[in-house]
């Protein structure tokens, strides 16, 4: 049984679902989620059951083992439900956190309640730390420290990404889109309402440093890219969606020269990560949480954030340490980051080179936390 409580937590489950199966085929598993969201991303997790998470109340908590009856709990990153914990413990079923990770919040929260947590911590059989530095954390809230391992951290591995097939398919169509001309790519992904319109007017302004600067908008909703292609022609951009090359290409037209790319196709944004010159990562200006920027590093791509990026503030706080991104203010400085990366090769390669390194850390993060579930759990 593996509880993951939102988007996040689904998508970690969903790798380990991934390598659980190749590692013990027939064994089931189970999974759940606690909001509407995490529940509809864990439908293509390949689990045999989804369910919502019972309620943490000893008699729901009772039945849901019952009927269960798990061979072993795994809860992800820092949801620790103490009647789940201690009935399961009480039922010789082994429970484990993986990805584990706690911020400063919950761990006074802890320690400020040691009297009722620790002995619940305690009960734990495995945990899977995401920093090393958080071995120490969990010892000392009570956690056996032979049970706690540093695995890295499951979202952040990028050793199940490979170079898109069709990668040499979208090079040539890009070419034709540019008509055989090289130009710099600046690509906006996985973007949100406002974001479009705000980076193709700070295109517009690097247009003048960049003649030859082409934007491609890759939107997080498919079906927004009819009002997206509207308003940034409002803005004088001769603009072209990714579905009409397509047509073009079969019906022999011939193309026209154009500012800006919208991709309206799905599955394709981290084939054009790789043609980019620099990748601006949606999500992160105008809305809170930010995208997972682990698909363009791993492309080798340099990226720029905005200040929004919660979802992945471990990760961004390790990669401005590292000098491994560039994480702009706001969309005032877009613009200063963005020529400082096109003039000067040398710092795009800086940039990536340090990320690659930060991200060295967590590769094989999902085979090293299944091979202790496996050896530990099971």
């Amino acid at each position: 049984w593996i509880h993951a409580v939102s988007v996040g937590e689904v998508n970690v489950a969903i790798k380990l679902i991934k390598s659980l199966r190749r590692a013990s085929r027939s064994k089931s598993i189970v999974l759940s989620t606690t909001t509407p969201t995490g529940h509809d991303i864990a439908k293509s997790s390949g689990a045999d059951l989804i369910f919502y998470h019972p309620l943490d109340f000893l008699f729901i908590v009772n039945k849901a083992l019952r009927l269960i009856d798990p061979l072993t709990l795994i809860l992800t990153e820092a949801e620790i439900w103490p009647n789940l914990v201690s009935k399961a413990n009480r039922r010789n079923i082994k429970v484990s956190i993986i990805n584990a990770r706690l911020s400063n919040r919950s761990e006074s929260r802890y320690k400020r309640f040691s009297f009722f947590s620790a002995p619940v911590l305690r009960m734990l059989n495995l945990v899977c730390v995401q920093d090393e530095a958080d071995i120490k954390t969990w010892d000392s809230l009570g956690v056996n420290l032979n049970k706690i391992f540093f695995t890295g951290s499951i979202k952040y591995d990028a050793s199940h990404l490979k170079t898109p097939s069709r990668l040499g398919e979208f090079r040539e169509l890009l070419s034709r889109v540019l008509l055989g001309n090289q130009r710099k790519i600046m690509l906006a992904g996985s973007t949100h309402p406002g974001e479009e319109l705000m980076l193709a007017r700070k295109y517009k302004i690097l247009k003048d440093k960049f003649p030859e600067l082409f934007l491609i908008v890759v939107p997080r909703h498919v079906e927004r890219c009819k009002s997206i292609t509207e308003e940034i022609s409002k803005e004088g951009l001769d603009v072209e969606l990714r579905s009409n090359l397509d047509r073009q290409l079969a019906n022999r037209e011939t193309n026209k020269a154009i500012d800006c790319l919208i991709i309206n196709t799905t599955g394709e944004l981290d084939a054009w990560y790789y043609l980019s010159d620099v990748v601006i990562i949606g999500k992160s200006f105008l809305h809170n949480g930010g995208q997972n920027p682990v698909e363009a590093i791993f492309a080798g791509k340099p990226v720029i954030v905005g200040p929004n990026m919660e979802n992945f503030s471990a990760l961004v706080s390790m990669l401005n340490h590292h000098k491994g991104l560039i994480q702009v203010d706001g969309s005032e400085t877009i613009v200063e980051s963005i020529t400082k990366i096109l003039s000067k090769p040398e710092i795009a390669q800086n940039i990536v080179s340090n990320a690659n390194e930060v991200l060295s850390c967590h590769q094989g993060a999902t085979n090293r936390t299944v091979k202790l579930l496996v050896d530990k759990s099971f």
